[in-house]
This record gives structure tokens, sequence and C-alpha cells, in this order.
């Protein structure tokens, strides 16, 4: 069974961050899969690329959902990545 990437992109004082957080742990936590949390404030690069789209889920290096995570989808799309 393939363990996925999970990485949940994020920002300073933003509200959308936080209930973003709370989704990716509800799913993560469900299927056993670890996830990680990275901010953009310091790093250039990712504020050019998705600023005006945080909080951002990317699942093995790729962009699946944005603003607004949606917690189906998510585990969706975990669980393919886990079966492989």
């Amino acid at each position: 069974m393939a363990i996925p990437d999970v990485v949940l992109l994020t920002k300073a004082d933003c509200h959308l961050c936080t209930e973003a957080r709370a989704a990716v742990e509800r799913v993560t936590k469900s299927l056993g899969v670890p996830w990680t949390e990275k901010g953009i404030d310091d790093d250039p690069q990712l504020q050019e690329r998705f600023a005006e789209e945080i909080p951002v889920i990317l699942v093995n290096g790729v962009q699946r959902d944005f603003w607004k995570i949606d917690e189906d989808r998510l585990a969706r799309t975990l669980k393919k990545v886990m079966e492989g």
C-alpha cells in the first residue's frame, strides 16, 4: 500500500486555513495517513504560485483542492493513491 505525501499549504491570518487544517486532519486521521503543513509566508516561489489560492492541498506534489477542502474528494483521492 502506497502512503500518499499530503501537504497543506497555508499562510498567516487565514481563516480558511484553519478550516482546511481541521478538514485535512479529519480525513487523514480516518485513513491513517500522515500529513504536513507548510506556510508560504517565507517562501517567495510558493507565494508567487499559490498566493491567490491558499489554502491548497497537495497530494504527491499535485494540487488537489484549494480555498475550501472537499473532504469527500480528498478521501477518494487518498484511497486511490493508497490502492496504487
